[in-house]
């Protein structure tokens, strides 16, 4: 079955708490690549320590593998 992707924007990424949540990840890796952490195309991902997107203190970002990443949830 093919995804619906416009039928997902609707029920889920257009919601206003995922919104706050997207924005709270890109400024996440924003900050990260300003300090020189992150690099654009580097394939990684930002990781939030304590998994909680919103909280973007410098001791809770890191920079790990995406395969890491997305195993650690």
């Amino acid at each position: 079955m093919a995804r619906d992707y416009k039928k997902e924007y609707e029920n889920f990424h257009s919601r206003p708490e995922e919104r706050k949540r997207r924005a709270a990840r890109n400024k996440a890796r924003r900050y990260m690549e300003k300090n020189g952490r992150a690099h654009k195309g580097d394939g990684k991902d930002v990781d939030h320590k304590n998994h909680n997107a919103e909280d973007n203190r410098p001791s809770n970002l890191r920079v790990i593998d995406k395969s890491a990443n997305r195993s650690d949830n």
